[in-house]
């Protein structure tokens, strides 16, 4: 419904939506929550077979988004770990590999994919979601940060590990579900008794991969950042836009990430 326009930028490919639902069968004691609970069964298998992937953490769930072309590769390679069902007319219908195996391609050996640099500002975020029936008491304080917050000068010295500060705002509503990511001083000028969070009221702190736009052929961007978390068993909640990716860290672990991704990315030169 959107008007063509000269101001909007449309990526060429269309994404299909991907959500993993668990069977119970988690591990009694993994605390770990977000893209580390799916980076080893779903991110770092699809990464080997060359799919690019978006992701998109919300507060209830996480979403896997992958081109729709890249569909088989993604059954084939799932079908093993997962009963993968694909939603017609509301219900869940069981897909085989049979029902796509015509469009299946073995990936091809690639190179080793590159490790982006990664940067972390210093204001902290906050993960939070909204009750849909008191949307409308904050609707004009989303609009103003929305469309009126304007983001400050960017920075010549893209490459360094620490920005003071970095402007972000999410907003996601998603099957009737609102999730909000936004930085704590952008909280305190919304009502506090509307803003649902957990119960420890964690804070959490970015960190932003890619110092260019990243784009979205290339592989393994994600992964980069998940397999290490998930190793380390840190919760991480990931967020992939047009230009760049975000993974946001509990606060107290943001030391020992940063430390985990300079190794990784030491160790691959």
């Amino acid at each position: 419904e959107l008007p063509p326009s000269e101001f909007m930028q449309v990526a060429d490919s269309t994404w299909l939506v991907l959500s993993v639902v668990s069977n119970g069968r988690e591990p009694p004691g993994c605390q770990a929550t977000g893209v580390t609970k799916i980076a080893r069964s779903v991110i770092a298998p699809l990464a080997e077979h060359h799919v690019s992937v978006l992701m998109l953490s919300t507060y209830q769930t996480d979403f896997i988004l992958v081109r729709e072309r890249d569909l088989p590769v993604v059954i084939h390679t799932l079908a093993g770990e997962f009963d993968i069902y694909k939603e017609e007319s509301g219900e869940c219908v069981p897909v085989t590999c049979d029902d796509v195996s015509n469009g299946f391609l073995k990936p091809k050996p690639a190179a080793s994919p590159t490790l982006h640099p990664v940067q972390s500002p210093q204001n902290r975020f906050c993960v939070l979601t909204v009750a849909p029936d008191t949307l409308p008491a904050i609707a004009t304080m989303l609009i103003d940060v929305l469309f009126y917050s304007h983001s400050p000068p960017w920075d010549a010295a893209t490459g360094s590990q620490d920005l003071d500060s970095i402007t972000f705002f999410s907003f996601s509503l998603i099957e009737g579900y609102i999730s909000i990511v936004m930085d704590a001083e952008t909280q305190k000028r919304f009502p506090s008794d509307l803003l649902l969070t957990s119960s420890t009221g964690e804070l959490w702190r970015m960190v932003r991969i890619g110092g260019q736009p990243l784009g979205f052929d290339e592989c393994g961007i994600v992964a980069q950042i998940a397999e290490p978390l998930a190793a380390a068993d840190i919760s991480a909640y990931y967020i992939s836009t047009f230009n760049f990716d975000h993974a946001l860290v509990p606060e107290e672990g943001i030391a020992e990430v940063i430390q985990l991704l300079q190794q990784r990315q030491e160790s691959s030169r």
